[in-house]
């Protein structure tokens, strides 16, 4: 299981795990026995599977998992036939089968039992979009959730993603239900256990309420079923994708900003293999990375690789240092790519990442700065990207109303330097950059003021590390401008994000228990917003030897952007310091 962690909030999050845990220990001697043995009587124990099951035919899954699970004379190996996920679904099947049914199996059989059953029995692009945030390892707020009811069943263990990325039969999904309560005690207590929950309709006087559990069937049901459009459609288009040749990279590291640059993709000896040359220049310092890796395609879009420049390095934050592992989904027409790629013992840095590929024709990538303000004259803004015609003229650019190019500075095949006006009423917004007939859509933003920033991320977990036996799990922040946008409100739609402003960094206390000074031990916060945590284990400065962990505000305060009372904006992000992760779940050989 990834450790992606989503929160309402990290402090709420933190009593929910409580509560769980709290829960395995009562188990269901909480409930009066009559409602046991009555609760009890609704779980199906063995569901008759009703849908048509989609064949297995690979020899190797047939070979591996042909012993356990049974074939039909229509080629159907019973469960795996009727459930479809992403790879790494299906590698967190393949572990458990070793762990707890033995499973002989070695590395490169479960690749290729891992692809194939990807390919046949994977997700359509439009429904693993969606959720590409778990094999991401991103940490985000999980908005997905429908009610109170479902995150109890769903999201209180893992992410609500975690179910998303799976369809199966109804029959299936009843039996993902007895095997978390078959391995996981405080799930029964969880699944019998009635919320109150104001978004449920409410149940007729006398009724017996439906468990947590039957609200979580009936939506997954509903909404993750086998068989769907999207898979139907896809798998009469699904081909291998091709991907050789060259793509242009954007690729935004929190606390170092922007690179651009190209990834030069080759294929290797198997199909849907391929290796890599990466080469990226930092915006901000002009600095260059250069990356070899490799990496496969899985269900025809969704990629999974590896790159480095060597040797691992020391500093936790330099990118040149580290293996970075390699996520991204593929548009279907193969012109595009966006995803993530990390690194990190919890994998908390990486590069948000957007491929545009190469063409014939002008490919915008980027611009620099990251937006322009209303009523500046004479200002250089620099394009980035590939295949810009030679003699550019002001006439072949367009940035949108109210944005006009006065003067090419320079121009090469990859960068054009403008002299750029911008009008006092220009429209507001992410404009539109155009060269010929190549568009970077919504990719300059033009602002009156920066109205507010954020930090980003807005909570987060780093964990205690340092000692012989634990990594620490670091954490790096940002401070992002806003302009208000049209309706002149903050926090609406509208909104328009300006790229990272220029800070000062410090930590507050967050006044949960009084006296502890969470702020002197949980670690340090460097002046590039890079919080290092302090070492595990009992501290004996602190009151009671407690370890370091605790939890704090970290607070952006801008260097030259005022409020309407002259005072420097400043904004602040929710922070737990933990301990380590003492037992962690990855698929490691999805990304070999």
């Amino acid at each position: 299981m990834a450790e992606t962690v989503t929160r309402h909030s990290a402090d709420r999050r933190l009593n929910r795990l409580l509560s769980s845990r709290l829960a395995q220990f009562v188990g269901l001697t909480a409930l009066p026995a009559t409602l046991v043995f009555a609760q009890a009587a609704r779980d199906p124990s063995n569901p008759v599977e009703t849908e048509t099951g989609i064949a297995v035919k690979d020899a190797t899954v047939i070979e591996k998992c042909g012993t356990c699970h049974t074939a039909d004379a229509k080629g159907n190996l019973s469960r795996i036939s009727w459930v479809r996920t992403t790879p790494e679904g299906w590698a967190q099947v393949i572990h458990r089968m070793i762990k707890i049914n033995g499973l002989s199996i070695t590395p490169a059989e479960s690749k290729a039992v891992v692809r194939a059953l990807s390919a046949t029995h994977g997700l359509a692009p439009e429904e693993a979009k969606p959720v590409m945030y778990l094999p991401e390892h991103r940490m985000v707020n999980e908005t997905n959730v429908p009610n109170e009811t479902i995150r109890q069943s769903c999201a209180s263990c893992h992410a609500f993603a975690q179910p998303l990325s799976w369809r199966r039969s109804k029959a299936e999904w009843s039996l993902l239900r007895n095997l978390h309560v078959s391995m996981y005690s405080q799930a029964d207590a969880q699944y019998r256990r009635p919320v109150e929950d104001p978004t449920q309709p409410a149940v007729a006087t006398g009724a017996v309420k439906p468990l947590p559990v039957e609200v979580a069937l009936e939506y997954m049901n509903k909404n993750a079923p086998l068989t769907t459009p999207e898979w139907t459609k896809w798998e009469a288009r699904i081909q291998s994708p091709r991907l050789g040749g060259k793509w242009m990279v954007n690729a935004m590291l929190p606390g170092k900003g922007l690179y651009v640059g190209e990834m030069i993709v080759t294929p290797a000896a198997a199909e849907d293999d391929y290796t890599t040359a990466i080469t990226l220049r930092s915006i901000k310092d002009g600095s260059v990375l250069t990356r070899t890796g490799k990496g496969l395609v899985y269900t025809g879009y969704s990629w999974r690789g590896t790159s480095s420049s060597g040797p691992e390095g020391a500093s936790p934050d330099a990118p040149q240092d580290h293996e970075t592992r390699e996520t991204m989904w593929f548009s279907p027409d193969r012109k595009s790519a966006q995803g993530r790629w990390f690194w990190g013992d919890y994998k908390e840095f990486g590069f948000d990442v957007k491929l545009t590929r190469a063409s014939a024709e002008p490919t915008v990538v980027a611009v620099a700065p990251y937006a322009l303000k209303t009523g500046t004259k004479g200002t250089t803004l620099t394009l980035m990207g590939d295949a810009f015609p030679a003699g550019l003229k002001p006439s072949d650019i367009d940035l949108g109303k109210g944005v006009v190019v006065s003067k090419v500075v320079s121009a090469s095949p990859t960068q054009a330097v403008l002299m750029v006006d911008v009008a006092a009423d220009a429209a507001v917004g992410a404009h539109d950059v155009g060269v010929g007939g190549s568009v970077l859509a919504a990719g300059l933003p033009v602002y009156k003021k920066v109205d507010y920033i954020k930090t980003t991320p807005d909570t987060s977990l780093a964990r205690l590390g340092g000692s012989e036996k634990h990594t620490p799990g670091f954490a790096q922040f940002d401070a992002i401008g806003y302009d208000n946008g049209l309706d002149g409100k903050p926090y609406t739609t509208d909104d328009v994000a300006l790229g990272p402003i220029d800070v000062t960094w410090k930590m507050e206390e967050f006044q949960t228990v009084y006296y502890d000074d969470d702020v002197n031990y949980v670690g340090k916060l460097s002046e590039n917003a890079l919080f290092t945590p302090a070492i595990d284990g009992p501290n004996p400065a602190r009151k009671w030897g407690r370890n370091n962990y605790g939890e704090v505000w970290v607070v952006a305060t801008a260097k030259s952007e005022k409020d309407a009372l002259g005072k420097p904006l400043t904004a602040k992000s929710y922070m737990i310091v933990s301990v380590p992760a003492y037992k962690r779940w990855d698929q490691p050989e999805v990304a070999k």
